[in-house]
């Protein structure tokens, strides 16, 4: 069974791109051996994730991901079981949301900065749907 999870986190320490690559170069080795596709999404200090998969395989990923301490505040904004993924293009996918237009996430928010604590988890979904079609998101070859 495929399942799809949305949370959000705070980085513990300031999210430089060197910081950003280690979780994504870790993510991008890790994943595909566990079946795991998905989207990070991150500005200044926040971190917004999907991860779909397998149900025992995201829900392993996700329990480690919440005792990690390089981040705190750990929050699922949304879980579903889903009949296909939507993000399976991406061992994982990137956005740097300092380099996205401000009219993007001012659409789905009161403040054209990244808040996902102040937004349900199916405007979140919204928001990483709206990046997909606006091309905003970086890979990596598997």
């Amino acid at each position: 069974m495929l399942v799809r999870l949305l949370y959000t986190s705070r980085s513990a320490s300031p999210l430089t791109p060197e910081v950003a690559d280690v979780i994504l170069t870790a993510s991008r080795k890790v994943n595909p051996s566990l079946g795991i596709t998905g989207l990070l999404c991150y500005s200044g200090d926040i971190f917004l994730q999907v991860l779909e998969g397998g149900r025992e395989a995201v829900n392993q990923l996700y329990n480690t991901i919440s005792r990690d301490p390089r981040h705190h505040d750990v929050v699922i904004l949304h879980y579903e079981e889903i009949t296909e993924r939507r993000f399976a293009g991406w061992t994982m996918g990137q956005v740097n949301l300092d380099r996205v237009n401000p009219s993007i996430l001012l659409k789905y928010s009161e403040k054209p900065a990244l808040d996902p604590y102040a937004l349900s988890g199916q405007v979140s979904m919204a928001l990483l749907e709206e990046l997909i079609v606006t091309a905003c998101i970086v890979s990596r070859p598997c």
